[in-house]
């Protein structure tokens, strides 16, 4: 009888434990849906401004550059 109230409070602490992480695994899968998206609007704002000022594409990646440096 003893072994199992524990056995039993040991599936709902593991049921717990799965709502949990599905939560967090939902969490995840949000914000990299989100992440995804901006790293698509960026690559369309490039591409505009390309066309906009050619000169960019030549500046941008020294431009990228010195902003990872500084950090």
């Amino acid at each position: 009888m003893k072994e199992e109230i524990i056995l039993n409070e040991k599936i709902r602490l593991l049921d717990r434990e799965v709502v949990t992480l599905t939560e967090k695994l939902d969490a995840i899968s949000k914000t990299l849906k989100e992440m995804e998206d901006l790293k698509k609007e960026i690559s369309a704002l490039k591409v505009f401004l390309g066309r906009v000022h050619p000169e960019l594409k030549s500046e941008l990646p020294e431009i990228i550059k010195k902003l990872f440096k500084k950090r």
